[in-house]
């Protein structure tokens, strides 16, 4: 993608700051529904090997949450 700059315009930083705080905000919003995820699933499992096999089909982790700089 190329961006047209006029006059040392920061058009491409902005809109490359505005990118970096959607993914922050949606990396935020994933770990947030993983956890509520992996919490159900652990609330309807019989035991523990049912609740890791249901989490590992499903594709969750429990420990997925990333530090966001």
């Amino acid at each position: 993608m190329t961006w047209a700059r006029s006059n040392g315009s920061s058009t491409a930083n902005d809109e490359d700051s505005r990118m970096g705080v959607i993914r922050a905000e949606e990396a935020v919003r994933l770990a947030e529904q993983n956890d509520r995820a992996v919490i159900t699933v652990a609330g309807h499992s019989s035991n523990v090997g049912e609740c890791a096999e249901l989490l590992a089909m499903l594709g969750l982790d429990v420990g997925r949450r990333h530090k966001i700089a």
